[in-house]
């Protein structure tokens, strides 16, 4: 019996695109005290589970984050298997 394969793909913005959550966060993390905290950046994350039988699971994966998962114009995205 095969077993699936497992992913975690992390989404986040290419540098130098604005990242108006993050900048929210960090002004409330200085206004409760956290000034320490000079730079925020927010992302997300998605946890996929492949049919092992799938074939080139790597290329899948791949096609489904710059098609779906990731704004190829702004974001980047990183696989980890």
């Amino acid at each position: 019996m095969a077993t699936n394969k497992r992913a975690t793909v992390f989404v986040s913005l290419k540098d130098g695109v604005l990242d108006p959550q993050g900048v929210t966060i960090q002004k409330a993390l200085a206004q409760m005290g956290y000034g320490e905290f000079v730079s925020v950046r927010s992302g997300k994350f998605f946890e996929l589970e492949v049919e092992a039988s799938a074939g080139d699971i790597g290329q899948r994966i791949d096609e489904v984050c710059s098609r779906l998962l990731a704004n190829p114009i702004i974001e980047d995205y990183r696989v980890e298997h």
